[in-house]
């Protein structure tokens, strides 16, 4: 498990592994008692199993360990996940749309749309030529986000079930049709980081990489300004090729 490049990665991360201990503690305790019992009772040594039906000692102390130990596990567990979905104050928000088999990211607040699509060549996939080292893990068009600025994600979808993965962020969330889910992310530092669709979504499931690339403010700042000048550029050549009617108007 990474422990990944934002604050809830690291505190899955964390959580993760005092689990983790938990459970070796208990595995240790347990199994050393059992291999204990079975070498100093056995029968050879002449031992002669004690009979007894029930102790009250005994009831009430597996009733009342497990449920200690389950709340020592419950507490962090629960302050992490009231964390995680805690997207108020979010800076920036994107909406993300699943489709077989790409991605759609949308800047809500800026009026940046596009696609994400693999841009694996297909002499790779079909053993033609020596793969990359980001073999089905890169696009042509990444999602860009700023660092150090919270990030408020939805997720849905066009067709069918998907999940938008990206482990250094520290979650996983579905994207369903007709459903908005929501999460969000910080990151710590500029990078490149990749994921993939998560949710077994038809023929092309693997061919549906997620890569995001994290940019200081100032280089984000920059590259959003420059897709919103091709955006409105875009759709002036579109207005521009359609037909004309009588009466002056476009179709």
């Amino acid at each position: 498990m990474p422990q990944g490049v934002t604050a809830i990665s690291h505190d899955v991360y964390h959580l993760h592994m005092l689990i983790f201990w938990i459970c070796v503690v208990i595995g240790v305790v347990v199994f050393g008692v059992m291999f204990w019992s079975i070498y100093h009772h056995r029968k050879s040594r002449g031992a002669v199993p004690a009979q007894f039906h029930e102790s009250t000692l005994v009831e009430v102390l597996w009733t009342i360990v497990p449920m200690m130990i389950l709340i020592g596990m419950a507490v962090p567990a629960t302050g992490t996940l009231v964390r995680m979905y805690d997207a108020r104050d979010a800076e920036l928000t994107i909406k993300v749309t699943g489709y077989q088999w790409r991605w759609q990211y949308d800047y809500l607040d800026d009026g940046v749309k596009f696609f994400s699509t693999l841009s694996t060549p297909q002499a790779q996939i079909r053993n033609l030529a020596p793969k990359g080292e980001h073999y089905l893990l890169e696009v042509d068009h990444p999602l860009v986000l700023p660092v150090g600025k919270k990030v408020r994600i939805l997720t849905t979808a066009a067709d069918v079930i998907h999940s938008w993965w990206v482990p250094e962020l520290g979650w996983k969330k579905d994207a369903i049709p007709g459903f908005i889910n929501e999460v969000w992310t910080q990151i710590e530092k500029p990078g490149i980081y990749r994921g993939q669709c998560a949710e077994l979504c038809g023929r092309d499931h693997g061919f549906m990489p997620i890569v995001v690339k994290a940019l200081p403010e100032a280089e984000f700042r920059q590259w959003l300004e420059q897709m919103k000048k091709d955006s409105t550029s875009q759709t002036a050549q579109n207005d521009s090729r359609a037909p004309i009617v009588p009466g002056g108007q476009t179709l």
